[in-house]
């Protein structure tokens, strides 16, 4: 499986500009390091929404958690990292707009690799039909040989653990049980492509779509990256 783990944590926001500096600051010299050093936590990628798309991401920051199983997000050491962040995180996070928070099983994972430009497409799934859902989008979330295209993924979001857990900062349209289909690959033309070919445009799925975007890879963290104390 190219994803690391079982289980992902997705956040996304924006931020005003007079605070953006201060925010990728707080991200890139602290908040990725804490949270890929929780016990479970695998690695993180953060994502800028790519210019002068048709498809351009929104909200304008992208954040993807892997962990080595799904139960790590609802983990002790996870949930104290939760209620109890420093104080420079409890500024930052209430500056956020637009927030998603999404905890979901990785449950299809195609291909090899991280690619420099991530698509997403947000699915909202009708109540019956999941499995039939899930192996069609299977079938659809395939590399083969497609130009560009690195790796697909699908994560499903657990509706319970998705919720906002407290108002601050509010979380303006959760979807609680939306599914979400990442596209990894070399160039954005390439994942905006794809995304519109195999499922944004494909009759199965489109009156589920939600939203699409794509996004650059800003940089990454692993756990192996992170010094042994």
């Amino acid at each position: 499986m190219p994803l690391a783990g079982k289980g992902m944590l997705l956040t996304s926001m924006d931020i005003d500009p007079s605070d953006e500096a201060e925010f990728n600051r707080w991200y890139d010299r602290e908040h990725l390091l804490e949270r890929v050093a929780i016990e479970g936590f695998v690695e993180a990628r953060r994502y800028v929404a790519h210019q002068g798309s048709a498809t351009q991401g929104s909200p304008k920051y992208l954040c993807l958690y892997s962990t080595a199983s799904f139960d790590v997000l609802d983990s002790p050491a996870y949930r104290a990292a939760l209620t109890n962040p420093t104080d420079w995180s409890k500024t930052t996070l209430a500056r956020f707009k637009n927030m998603i928070r999404v905890i979901a099983r990785i449950t299809v994972s195609r291909g090899a690799g991280r690619g420099a430009a991530l698509g997403i497409l947000r699915l909202r799934p009708p109540a019956d039909g999941k499995d039939q859902l899930r192996t069609a989008l299977r079938d659809q979330l395939d590399p083969g040989q497609s130009d560009g295209i690195i790796s697909m993924h699908l994560i499903e979001s657990d509706p319970l653990l998705s919720r906002p857990i407290t108002d601050d900062p509010p979380v303006s349209d959760p979807g609680a049980g939306d599914w979400f289909a990442l596209i990894d690959g070399t160039h954005a033309d390439a994942v905006s492509a794809t995304l519109s070919a195999r499922i944004g445009n494909n009759a199965v799925f489109k009156s589920m779509v939600i939203s699409t975007g794509v996004y650059d890879l800003m940089w990454d963290l692993a756990k192996t990256d992170i010094p042994a104390v």
